[in-house]
């Protein structure tokens, strides 16, 4: 399996003697995705899938599932019934190992690859092995996309900048008209551009008006509504994908105010919040282009202290920017030195997003986020340049 082999590579580039894949009523997703094992069918006992430095795959399975990891190649296939026999079938897996990786993170400093329970940790190391995290590991075979996948991904984001423009010329022309414009309408507006447009989306987009926008993660619904008025602030932050279940994400935000020209306070805030944004992105793209590495904390360092510098550090309340996959939040490396303390390095065949914000609870809050890739030692926007300024959508919008 040219997986394993290429995986046996990394770990001795790593200096590590294995990688200890385990897994529970599937507890880890990721040991799945990183094996090419279906998730389909009874998961209810715990299994082991060993990948030596030496490239030889050992399974540990129960006798009552001994069928689980069939798909993949094993040179040794031990069938376990009792907790005795599992414990001494691990034992065996790993003798003469002193130093492997399994997917956790020490005191779950990155919790998107933190997926093996602290009980798992202590039996393993009970038996002598000393136990690392496996996040490098993850992000190089899990996080990391094919060339397909990324040109899918910037096709959904260009998707999503027009879906950007047609709803919020959706919401001047309601203003204009006197229609019902409100959140959840508009939500829905989206909802219908992004079916249009050929893509699904797991979770319905953010549009939020003024103080709502404060609240990075509101979502308006029937029962929790606000009409859009003449001077709102309206944020959109949409995503979605294309059809095929492999496919990668496209997430953006974009500012508009419902009126032909844009307040002085809101004005302000978001040219503080677009030169943070771009502070990550030149940072970026220029360590990128000279083959240099660049960590998730470093790259959130730089977006941050643009925004504490002028007086909003303690309204940045989430991390820069995130891994983006198959899932909007991806297992890659975040943009992170808040929530998280990302110290792994954005690499090639990644995407992830750049996203600072400023909230300022019961008033107003404005976040700007585009997407990056990196292929062929270049860092890459995805979906057209980013928003320069908030759009005044009744000026910007023809009636």
């Amino acid at each position: 399996m040219a997986r394993i082999e290429e995986i046996a590579r990394a770990l001795k580039e790593a200096g590590l003697d294995g990688w200890l894949l385990y897994d529970f009523r599937l507890s880890d997703p990721l040991a799945y995705r990183i094996l090419g094992l279906p998730e389909a069918g009874l998961a209810t006992r715990r299994w082991f899938y060993f990948i030596a430095a030496d490239g030889e795959g050992q399974a540990l399975v129960s006798a009552v599932e001994a069928h689980r990891l069939d798909a993949i190649p094993a040179a040794t296939r031990v069938v376990y019934r009792s907790e005795g026999q599992m414990i001494a079938g691990l034992g065996a897996l790993l003798k003469g190992c002193r130093r492997i990786a399994m997917n956790y993170s020490p005191q779950c400093a990155i919790p998107y690859v933190s997926r093996v329970d602290g009980g798992t940790l202590e039996l393993v190391r009970s038996l002598g092995v000393e136990v690392v995290t496996a996040a490098d590991l993850i992000q190089r075979f899990e996080a990391t996309l094919t060339p397909a996948q990324l040109a899918g991904h910037r096709r959904a984001a260009r998707h999503l900048r027009d879906i950007v423009d047609q709803s919020f010329g959706e919401i001047a022309r309601r203003l204009r008209h006197h229609l019902p414009c409100t959140e959840f309408t508009i939500q829905r507006f989206v909802l219908g551009r992004i079916a249009a447009h050929g893509l699904r989306t797991d979770e319905a987009p953010i549009v939020a008006v003024n103080a709502n926008a404060a609240n990075p993660h509101f979502s308006p619904g029937e029962e929790r509504d606000t009409r859009i008025q003449h001077g709102d602030l309206v944020l959109i932050d949409l995503f979605a994908k294309e059809q095929p279940p492999e496919s990668i994400y496209g997430d953006l935000t974009w500012m508009g105010c419902a009126a032909a020209t844009v307040p002085d306070a809101f004005a302000r805030v978001f040219t503080i919040v677009a030169a943070a944004r771009d502070a990550a992105v030149e940072l970026i793209r220029s360590r990128v282009a000279q083959g240099g590495t660049i960590s998730g904390e470093e790259a959130d360092r730089a977006a941050r202290q643009v925004i504490e510098a002028a007086g909003y550090g303690d309204n940045f309340v989430h991390r820069t920017g995130h891994s983006i996959g198959r899932e909007v939040h991806g297992t890659g490396a975040n943009l992170d030195s808040l929530e998280t303390r990302d110290h792994r390095n954005l690499i090639e065949r990644t995407c992830f997003s750049v996203e600072p914000g400023i909230y300022l609870p019961e008033r107003f809050g404005i976040r700007s986020e585009l997407d990056m890739t990196i292929e062929d030692g270049s860092a890459a926007i995805s979906g057209g340049p980013p928003q320069q300024e908030i759009i005044p959508l009744l000026s910007r919008y023809a009636a």
